[in-house]
C-alpha cells in the first residue's frame, strides 16, 4: 500500500503524451494512475496513486481552452494534495506561433506563484535533445527534421526561446553549462518578475543534473524525459508488478490513425509481413464507396490479428483534406473509436493505437476514465490496464514514438 500519498501531479496535452508520462512515473517506482480528463480523478482516493498523469485533449484547440482546462485539472491535483505540478508536452514542443505551451505555462506560474519554471522537452531516449536552447529530433534541428512538415503544427524553428516569444509573456532564457547556472539564475531573479529557463539536456546525466537542481520547484514543464528523473527523488513504494501479456493467445487490435513517418514505417513493416490489415480511405467513406459496416464485418471475420490503418502519406493527407482537414478529421476520430468498441464486442482483449487524436478518441468511446501502469510496449508506450476492466490492455502510442517493428511486438505473445 502506498504510505506517501500523492507527491506529483502531471497535466499531459493529450492521451498519448500522458501514457508516455506515466510510464517514467512508473520506471521511478512510484505507483502511477492516468485518467482521461479531470473527471476520473475520484479514483486516486481508492487506488491511493503516488503520481497522477491527467490526460487532457488541449493541443491543438485555442489557447483560452487550453488555459482552462490545464488549470482545472492543475487545481484538482493540487486539492488531491499533489506536492508538485509538471505540465508535459510533446517532446518536440510541437508549437507555433499561436500555440498553447507558453499560455498555459503563463498561467500555471501564476497558480503556483513560481517566479520561474524550466522548459525541458528532451527525451534522450526517443532522440529529442536540447543544447544551447536549440531543440533537436534525432541530432537534426527541429526545423529540418521531418517534423517540418507536421500537418497541424509544422515546425519551423528549432530555438525554444524563440518559439516562445510571441507565446508568453515571461522572458525565456537558454541556460548555460552547469557550473553557470547559479550566477544566470540569480541575474534573472534580479531582472525579471517571472522568466522560463531551458537548459541543455543531452543524456540521462543531464536529467539527473537538471531534477538536482531544480526538483525542489513547485512547478516543472516539459516531456517525458525528466519525470524519472524527478520521480526518483520522492522514493516511491511501488512493488506490485502487473502481468505481461494479457490473455495469451488472442489476437491483437491494431488501430493507426497517424500519419507520421514513424508511423508510416511502422504499418509498411506489419504489411511487410503478410499481416491481415484494412486500410481506410476518407475519400471513399465521404462517397460511400467504403463503410462502417463493411470495416465492422472485417473485424468479426478476423482470424487472428487484425490491423486497421487510415495512415498515409502526407501528400495523400493533403488530397484528402481538400475536403477539408476538419471534415477528415471528424470523421475518422470517431470512426476509430467505434471500431474499437466493436472489437472489444468481437472478443479482442489487446487493443494498440497510433496516434494523439485517436488514442483519445478510442479511450473515451471505451468509456474507461482511469488506468494502471504496467510494463513498457516501447520507450515512453506503456501497458494500460483499465482499473475497471482488468481483462483488457491497451498500448497507446504518440506516432513519432517506437520502432519499425512496433506493430509487430506490442502486446504481442512472444517475438516475431
Amino acid at each position: 500500500m502506498n504510505m506517501h500519498g500523492l507527491r506529483i501531479g502531471c497535466i499531459a496535452d493529450d492521451f498519448t503524451g500522458g501514457s508516455d508520462a506515466a510510464s517514467f512515473l512508473r520506471k521511478a517506482g512510484l505507483e502511477t494512475v492516468l485518467v482521461d480528463g479531470t473527471g476520473g480523478l475520484g479514483i486516486l482516493k481508492t487506488l491511493q496513486a503516488e503520481a497522477a498523469v491527467v490526460a487532457l485533449k488541449s493541443r491543438s484547440i485555442p489557447a483560452a481552452e487550453a488555459v482552462s482546462q490545464t488549470l482545472a485539472a492543475a487545481r484538482e491535483l493540487l486539492a488531491l494534495g499533489a506536492g508538485q505540478l509538471y505540465f508535459k508536452y510533446c517532446s518536440t514542443f510541437d508549437s507555433t506561433p499561436r500555440g498553447n505551451i507558453g499560455p498555459v505555462t503563463d498561467a500555471l506560474m501564476e497558480l503556483t506563484e513560481s517566479r520561474y519554471t524550466l522548459l525541458c522537452p528532451s527525451l534522450p531516449v526517443n532522440g529529442r535533445t536540447v543544447r544551447g536552447g536549440i531543440l533537436y529530433v534525432n541530432g537534426v534541428p527541429l526545423a529540418e527534421s521531418p517534423m517540418r512538415d507536421h500537418l497541424v503544427n509544422p515546425m519551423t524553428c528549432s530555438e525554444i526561446p524563440a518559439l516562445m516569444k510571441p507565446q508568453s509573456r515571461c522572458p525565456c532564457l537558454a541556460l548555460g553549462e552547469p557550473g553557470t547556472w547559479d550566477g544566470a539564475l540569480a541575474a534573472a531573479l534580479a531582472e525579471y518578475p517571472r522568466f522560463t529557463l531551458v537548459p541543455s539536456y543531452e543524456t540521462d546525466e543531464d536529467g539527473e543534473r537538471i531534477a538536482r537542481a531544480f526538483g525542489g520547484l513547485p512547478l516543472l514543464t516539459g516531456g517525458s524525459g525528466l519525470l524519472e528523473h524527478l520521480g526518483r527523488r520522492f522514493g516511491g513504494s511501488r512493488t506490485e508488478e502487473l502481468p505481461g501479456a494479457v490473455c495469451p493467445g488472442l489476437p491483437r487490435l491494431l488501430l493507426a490513425g497517424s500519419c507520421s513517418a514513424t508511423t508510416q514505417r511502422q504499418v509498411d513493416a506489419y504489411l511487410a509481413h503478410g499481416k491481415a490489415a484494412v486500410r481506410i480511405e476518407p475519400d471513399k467513406l465521404l462517397q460511400g464507396l467504403q463503410t462502417e459496416e463493411a470495416l465492422r464485418q472485417a473485424i468479426q471475420a478476423a482470424d487472428g490479428d487484425l490491423l486497421l490503418y487510415s495512415t498515409a502519406s502526407p501528400g495523400q493527407v493533403r488530397h484528402s483534406q481538400r475536403r477539408g482537414a476538419k471534415a477528415v478529421s471528424g470523421l475518422l476520430e470517431p470512426l476509430m473509436g467505434r471500431l474499437a468498441v466493436y472489437g472489444r464486442e468481437a472478443g479482442f482483449r489487446r487493443i494498440i493505437v497510433a496516434g494523439g487524436e485517436t488514442s483519445g478518441a478510442v479511450i473515451r468511446a471505451l468509456g474507461v476514465r482511469a488506468f494502471r501502469i504496467g510494463e513498457d510496449a516501447a520507450p515512453g508506450v506503456p501497458e494500460l490496464w483499465p482499473a475497471d476492466r482488468p481483462e483488457l490492455c491497451l498500448a497507446l502510442k504518440s506516432g513519432n514514438f517506437g520502432d519499425e517493428g512496433f506493430f509487430l511486438r506490442a502486446l504481442a505473445d512472444g517475438p516475431i
